[in-house]
């Protein structure tokens, strides 16, 4: 039992450490601030050589919440080409990422050939706030959960987010498991079921969504009309 609250704590280290967002799926680290992603001339335009880099641009820009945005894209050479390999970059970012599936409303992407490259402006609307965004918690493993958790309650929030760095073929009942002990370790049996979410929802989760009841309890019309007498 000491060994596995051990791995637990080990498990939130890592995660709260690095500034770097986890591996989606295969997908390469997206470092924001990395040079390669952005134009030397031209102060907050992201480039592109390649499929892989519109990808890693809008997770970008995902990640900061930015809803507009221009994309220089190079070495394609068509507008037919240009219009597909952005239509599956965008789809593939909002459906099967665990960021752009917990976040994204839609992502829209238009493109304006210019020399020697192509012009594109990226629109992104959010069903997320950038509070929420930003309070997104990495975790390497579900072992990391119920401190996590435990956390988040005594914080007095209601919903936590959680990046899953490894997901196994058991993880939604692995995850289950844990919250069930969680609630029933702190008295919450009783209360409203948490509601539990995973992105993408297809393939492996990366993303985990607990949105918890406020554990406050309801004042009862009674109260309501003591409190309404005594004021």
């Amino acid at each position: 039992m000491r060994l596995r609250r051990l791995l637990g704590l080990l498990c939130v280290c890592l995660a709260l450490t690095g500034c770097s967002a986890l591996l989606e799926r295969d997908y390469a680290t997206v470092e924001p601030h990395s040079s390669r992603f952005w134009e030397s001339e031209a102060a907050g335009t992201l480039r592109a050589e390649n499929y892989q880099d519109i990808v890693n641009d809008l997770l970008i820009l995902i990640g900061q919440h930015t809803e507009s945005a221009t994309v220089r894209l190079y070495n394609y050479e068509d507008d037919v080409t240009v219009a597909d390999a952005l239509e599956r970059a965008t789809t593939e970012v909002q459906q099967e990422t665990s960021m752009g599936a917990y976040a994204v409303e839609y992502i829209t992407a238009s493109s304006r050939s210019q020399r020697g490259y192509y012009e594109i402006s990226i629109q992104i609307s959010y069903r997320r706030t950038a509070e929420q965004i930003q309070a997104v918690v990495n975790a390497t493993s579900i072992e990391a959960l119920p401190s996590l958790l435990e956390t988040a309650l005594d914080e007095g929030r209601t919903e936590l987010a959680v990046r899953i760095g490894y997901w196994g073929e058991d993880g939604q009942a692995r995850v289950e498991e844990a919250v069930a002990q969680l609630r029933e370790a702190r008295g919450l049996t009783e209360t409203p079921a948490w509601t539990i979410a995973y992105y993408p929802a297809e393939g492996p989760v990366g993303l985990i969504e607990f949105v918890m009841e406020s554990q406050e309890t309801p004042v009862s019309e009674e109260n309501e009309e003591n409190l309404a007498e005594e004021s």
